[in-house]
């Protein structure tokens, strides 16, 4: 069925909205989107991107599951709709829902596009989070590694692995860890930090030196990395 001309101009007005992040001005133009033409998936999950941002957790399942009932392979949907599920502590429901995903990816021809990625490998840290939180750290390891199999340049999840791995006792595996994330971005001062704070730990004090002054290179003003270098500073001869 062709699409007025009239509500043409209004899916533009709020798709232009929604992208400028301009929620108030949006959500009254999908509502009466839905209204005239209730069979779009797109305005079902944007409606209810908005509903979850203010917090409108229980509209923003409807919105989620009516736009996958419209669009059963509609990636970005699913994964929001995980999201809620995981913020609404339905947690075994978030699992199936984005690993169904998951599966769904796999038979399909084409690869996740990194926002898909992106969105399962926050899911996967939340879920390592959880375990982390409960003591389950071999779990908490596990899911870690999925969240940074699926998008390695995610530089805070490397650091938390490291400093999880150190939290249960392997600061060894923690130093592996800070070196690995130095490998994708080797600028990143808090992986500089973190590597000399294990190595310290370690009694690995030249190592430990090497690391910080490597963080204050790229960042002068941390004063942060200057306390920790005063630990491995000798005192001058007066």
């Amino acid at each position: 069925m062709p699409i007025e001309p009239q509500l043409r101009q209004l899916i533009t007005l709020a798709r232009d909205a929604y992208q400028r992040r301009e929620y108030e001005r949006a959500e009254p133009l999908l509502c009466e989107i839905i209204a005239q033409h209730p069979g779009s998936a797109e305005t079902f999950n944007m409606l209810g991107v908005i509903y979850h941002h203010h917090g409108r957790l229980d509209e923003a399942r409807q919105m989620f599951e009516q736009a996958l009932h419209l669009n059963p392979s509609y990636t970005e949907a699913a994964l929001n709709l995980a999201v809620v599920l995981s913020d609404t502590s339905h947690y075994g429901e978030a699992e199936a829902v984005y690993r169904k995903t998951l599966r769904r990816a796999e038979a399909e021809p084409r690869q996740l596009d990194q926002f898909a990625r992106g969105k399962l490998a926050n899911l996967h840290a939340a879920t390592a989070e959880a375990y982390r939180e409960a003591g389950m750290y071999e779990e908490a390891e596990a899911e870690y590694r999925k969240a940074l199999g699926l998008c390695p340049g995610f530089m805070d999840l490397h650091c938390e692995l490291a400093m999880m791995l150190s939290e249960r006792g392997d600061r060894e595996g923690a130093v592996r860890v800070c070196r690995e994330a130095l490998l994708h971005n080797p600028r990143y001062v808090q992986a500089h930090i973190q590597l000399g704070a294990e190595l310290y730990a370690l009694g690995r004090r030249e190592e430990a030196r090497a690391a910080w002054e490597q963080a204050l290179a790229i960042e002068p003003g941390n004063r942060r990395v200057r306390v920790y270098l005063n630990l491995v500073t000798p005192e001058r001869q007066s």
